[in-house]
């Protein structure tokens, strides 16, 4: 994959599924073993017009941040459950654009396969960035799982289709879990692996939580709030 011609309809963003599906890969590099590890979020309005995105790079297993970015863009798609890749991807390829530090996997706040085409915001990123991708979602797009025990690291696959397509993980004692999936050029193991190594006693990875309050203070700082 190499365009940014994001669409922007609901039946050009399907054929996009559709077609790049086939391009994910479910394996890790070979000798995979990530040192920087990145997260990312987005802040915007349901019917906004313009989506921030931030991306913090994470060394592990210190947790220091290396680099951050962030960026603004338009918002070419409405709302649409399923597609929020199309509407949050423009933002978030202009803040990796300007990121000094390249991190050795990234971190979604959203799906990866765990979609009902398989084709969730991760493998998106994953192939348009060219790096191993994850998941990490809070709450369920697709499937189904076992009870998890209260304890922290419990855990059990997430279900669709008689399909693993990710797994439920609690990184806090007695709170919700997040939901892994695998993006790309990377398995739900080693997937759920990255994940705990950035977490550190909250219910999100320190990716996640990081991201979000960067791009919350850069979008108060350009709206002067």
């Amino acid at each position: 994959m190499t365009t940014r011609d994001f669409p922007t309809t609901i039946a050009e963003a399907t054929a996009v599924q559709q077609r790049l599906r086939a391009e994910v890969v479910l394996q890790p590099p070979p000798n995979f073993a990530p040192r920087l590890v990145a997260g990312l979020d987005v802040s915007m309005d349901r019917d906004a017009t313009e989506c921030f995105a931030g991306i913090v790079v994470l060394a592990l297993p210190s947790l220091e941040v290396v680099d951050q970015a962030t960026a603004v863009a338009p918002v070419p798609m409405p709302y649409v459950p399923g597609f929020l890749a199309f509407r949050e991807l423009p933002a978030v390829a202009a803040a990796w654009d300007q990121l000094r530090t390249r991190p050795d996997a990234l971190i979604f706040d959203g799906q990866g396969i765990a979609h009902p085409r398989r084709f969730g915001i991760a493998c998106y990123g994953g192939l348009l960035f060219g790096v191993p991708s994850i998941g990490c979602a809070k709450s369920i797009l697709v499937g189904t799982h076992a009870p998890l025990g209260p304890e922290r690291l419990a855990r059990a696959p997430l279900v669709h289709r008689r399909e693993t397509v990710g797994m439920a993980i609690r990184l806090r004692e007695s709170v919700h879990p997040v939901y892994v999936s695998p993006g790309h050029l990377i398995d739900l193991e080693t997937a759920v692996d990255v994940v705990v190594s950035v977490s550190a006693g909250f219910r999100e990875p320190e990716t996640t939580r990081r991201a979000h309050r960067l791009v919350n203070a850069e979008r108060r700082a350009r709206k002067g709030e």
